[in-house]
Order: C-alpha cells, then sequence, then structure tokens
C-alpha cells in the first residue's frame, strides 16, 4: 500500500510538504505541488481522509437535508451545493427528510452522527425539533430555501415581490378575479407568496377574496383539488397563480380533465420555473428561481461558519426573474393594456378570459 512517504521519496520533498499540498495548510511553490501531485499519480496514492479526521475532528463532510430530491428546484439546489463543496474541498451526505418534523429530527441526528462538519438544510413547516437539537450540539448549520428565523444563517429567494409582479401582470392583461393555489401552511416561502398575492391585488385596487384562495399543500395531488375547489365557485377565477412547480403540474392536470384550455378558458402563471417549462402548450409564464445560486451561497456561508463560529448570523435574500412566455395570454412582448369601459383596440387585444370576465361583470352590472 503506497504511503505518505513513498510520494514524499518520489517527489524529493519532505512528508510535510505533501501533506500541505494534500490538506492545503500551507504554501507551496508551483513547482513542488507539481511534482507531489505527479507522484501521487504516478504511485496511485489515495489520501486516508478517515485518518486525518482522527487528528483534526474534521472530515470535511457536509450533511444535506433536502425533502422531495426528484423536485427539479431541489435538484438545481443540489446541484450548486455540490459544485460548491466539491471545489472546497468537502464531500457530501444527502438524506431527504420529506417534509415530515419527526422523520427530520431523526435525519439530522443521523448525519450529525456520522460526524459531518456541518449541514445544510431545508427545514419543513415545524422546524422547532431539529433546530434545537442542532443548536444544543452547537453544529454549524445553514437553513435554506424556507427561513427559521434570524438568529440562524439562511439564503433563499425573494418570494413576495415576485409573486406580487405576477399578480400585477394578470391584472394588467384585464384580469380581475385572480386565483391562487397556495404551498404548505407553516412554510415561511407559503406565508410570504400569500402575502405577495394580496400587495399585488391592493397595487391594482382589486378586492382580495377568500373564496379564490385555496392551498395546495405545495404537491401535485394538493394542487389538483384545489383547482378544482376554485374551477366549482360561483364566480371561478379567469386567472390562476401557482405557488411552485409540483402544484403547476397539479393544477395543469386538473384543468386538463375539466376541459378548460390555458390561455382561452383561463390564464395560468406559477412561481418556480423548470427546465421543460416552454415545452408545454401554451408555454408557461413563471418565476424563475436562482436554484444553484442558492446551493452555491448555503455552502459559502456555511464555509464563513465554520471559519469564524462567532461570527453574526446572516439572511440572504436572492433575486428571482420573471419569465414571460404565453400561458398567461399575452403577447410574450408584454401584457396586454387592461380593456377600458369602451370596446377599444386595447380591449380586443385582452386575453380570451378577461374578455370573459369583463363581459360577465357587464351582464352582472349594466350599464344606466
Amino acid at each position: 500500500m503506497t504511503t505518505m512517504v513513498d510520494v514524499a521519496r518520489r517527489a524529493g520533498v519532505s512528508v510535510a510538504t505533501v501533506s500541505h499540498v494534500l490538506n492545503g495548510t500551507r504554501p507551496v511553490r508551483p513547482e513542488t505541488r507539481a511534482a507531489v501531485l505527479g507522484a501521487i499519480e504516478e504511485l496511485g496514492y489515495t489520501h486516508n481522509t478517515l485518518a486525518r479526521s482522527l487528528v483534526t475532528a474534521r472530515t470535511r463532510s457536509i450533511g444535506l437535508a433536502v425533502s422531495a430530491i426528484s423536485n427539479p428546484y431541489f435538484t438545481e439546489i443540489l446541484q450548486g451545493v455540490e459544485a460548491g463543496a466539491l471545489q472546497a474541498g468537502y464531500s457530501l451526505l444527502i438524506a431527504d427528510p420529506h417534509d415530515d418534523p419527526q422523520h427530520e429530527r431523526k435525519v439530522v441526528q443521523l448525519l450529525h452522527e456520522r460526524r459531518v462538519d456541518g449541514m445544510i438544510v431545508a427545514p419543513s413547516a415545524e422546524p422547532a425539533e431539529m433546530a434545537a437539537y442542532l443548536a444544543r450540539r452547537e453544529v454549524p448549520t445553514v437553513f435554506l430555501d424556507r427561513l427559521v428565523g434570524e438568529e440562524h444563517d439562511q439564503v433563499c429567494a425573494e418570494s413576495t415581490g415576485p409573486v406580487r409582479q405576477l399578480v400585477e401582470h394578470l391584472a394588467d392583461a384585464g384580469h380581475t378575479r385572480i386565483g391562487l393555489v397556495a404551498g404548505l401552511p407553516g412554510l415561511s416561502t407559503t406565508t410570504e407568496r400569500v402575502q405577495g398575492y394580496r400587495a399585488g391585488l391592493r397595487s391594482r385596487g382589486l378586492p382580495f377574496a377568500p373564496e379564490l384562495l385555496a392551498g395546495g399543500n405545495s404537491e401535485a395531488e394538493g394542487a389538483e383539488d384545489a383547482t378544482r375547489h376554485l374551477l366549482a365557485a360561483p364566480e371561478p377565477p379567469t386567472a390562476l397563480i401557482t405557488a411552485n412547480n409540483a402544484m403547476t403540474i397539479g393544477a395543469l392536470r386538473a384543468l386538463r380533465d375539466l376541459g378548460r384550455d390555458v390561455p382561452r378558458d383561463i390564464a395560468l402563471a406559477c412561481f418556480d420555473d423548470f427546465s421543460w417549462a416552454d415545452l408545454f402548450s401554451p408555454r408557461l409564464t413563471a418565476i424563475a428561481q436562482p436554484s444553484k445560486e442558492i446551493g452555491a451561497t448555503a455552502v459559502r456561508l456555511l464555509l464563513e461558519r465554520l471559519a469564524e463560529p462567532g461570527r453574526p448570523p446572516r439572511t440572504v435574500r436572492l433575486p428571482c426573474t420573471f419569465v414571460h412566455r404565453t400561458s398567461c395570454g399575452c403577447p410574450e412582448t408584454g401584457p396586454a393594456t387592461a380593456p377600458g369601459p369602451a370596446a377599444s383596440p386595447a380591449e380586443q387585444a385582452a386575453p380570451p378570459a378577461a374578455q370573459a370576465a369583463a363581459q360577465a361583470a357587464q351582464e352582472r352590472n349594466p350599464s344606466p
């Protein structure tokens, strides 16, 4: 079995120099580093990270607890975490808490027992027990996607402003009854997106109608039921916003089964863009989150916490991007002008669903 002594002998350097090259503990001249790496490659030497961890009490590993890893959004976050960890010389241990507080607590404990140096966690709607476990054991932790409290390091995308933008976009296209399929209660993302929805209504002078807000529990099945419920109302929405990509799938399934054409019968806009969103017919208007950047930022915050344990906690919010396609019912070049009180070119340009809503409103409230 090849040892560090063999590598040092082949490269013509000391064992300490080989150690510095492997562990990055001291600068080494480029030519010396090249000689050591060449000897490692030639001899097939494998660094014993387990032995080093016994000396340094560091395993150079990060625990990642993220639910629904199959979700494209979290898959991209995982890619960002993995790239950042690899660049810093860290490995990943990954677990899925299934958005269940009890399972989340067990998963975090199992990762901790594997002696990870720190953790990155997407918390559930009830993270108190898990957060308390980490705090008691002083495990360096960064929360991502969902916020837990300002006393923690955390990173997420903006939620309130982007949802407000979706509402305003649909209102400017002529819609006055805009529905929202919201996420799982208790998640900070759900709370903030509902706040954005209500702020968008206020900014366009539209009243908040409780019957236009339905919970989809952040999953496709829940969103399917929520969409059916919304469309069964006496005055159903003419436009719909879904608060994550899984719920967009559920809403589309319900609309298909109900025979509602998008955007002819109902306009649709969603929070979370995903790789095949522009392959749907119509192509989905969406808010794109900086998923990979969220993952990479979580790694950076964790490494900074490991290097400086006493530094103040930070909350980092990253901006989203509005991706304008055609499911909202207006040309991709921009939203249609809201129809006026009389027929006009702008009114003629409004999406069919908005035209139908305006006509229904006029029938309910005829001019004197």
